[in-house]
């Protein structure tokens, strides 16, 4: 797994415009898009489900472990991992700095939202091949 460019987590960092799509059941096609906040903690970039784990996108990143995210003018092929422990302060702490001022934070950093928080890391260039050819094959092309 290849980590982040700082000047594209940077970009992410300044905007508020973050859309997650993981993969439906297929493994091919992408979910609906859907608008969540996201933070950055050291090199990496996360994301939790408002509505908590019966989030419908966060089953979906679960199950499928990749998908994709559009933020800051990017589209990027990612990976999600389930997030536990410790770290979960310090993303409390940046959802804090980068949404201070929304009512919605404290849901945010409340329980429900915290134990439905996923790490988003870029895809592999390999893996963004493999599942390229698997969609070209599903469509006819």
């Amino acid at each position: 797994m290849t980590g982040w460019p700082a000047d594209e987590l940077q970009k992410i960092v300044e905007t508020d415009d973050l859309h997650i799509s993981p993969f439906r059941e297929d493994g091919v096609t992408y979910g609906t898009l859907t608008w969540i906040w996201s933070v950055v903690v050291g090199d990496a970039l996360y994301v939790r489900a408002y509505s908590g784990q019966e989030s419908s996108w966060y089953q979906a990143a679960l199950r499928q472990k990749a998908g994709r995210i559009t933020a800051a003018g990017m589209t990027k092929e990612v990976t999600f991992e389930p997030v536990d422990g410790p770290i979960n302060d310090l993303i409390d702490d940046a959802y804090r700095a980068k949404y201070r001022r929304s009512k919605f934070l404290s849901a945010m950093i409340g329980a429900r939202a915290r134990f439905a928080t996923i790490k988003v890391m870029p895809r592999a260039a390999s893996a963004q091949t493999s599942r390229q050819k698997a969609r070209k094959q599903k469509s006819g092309d």
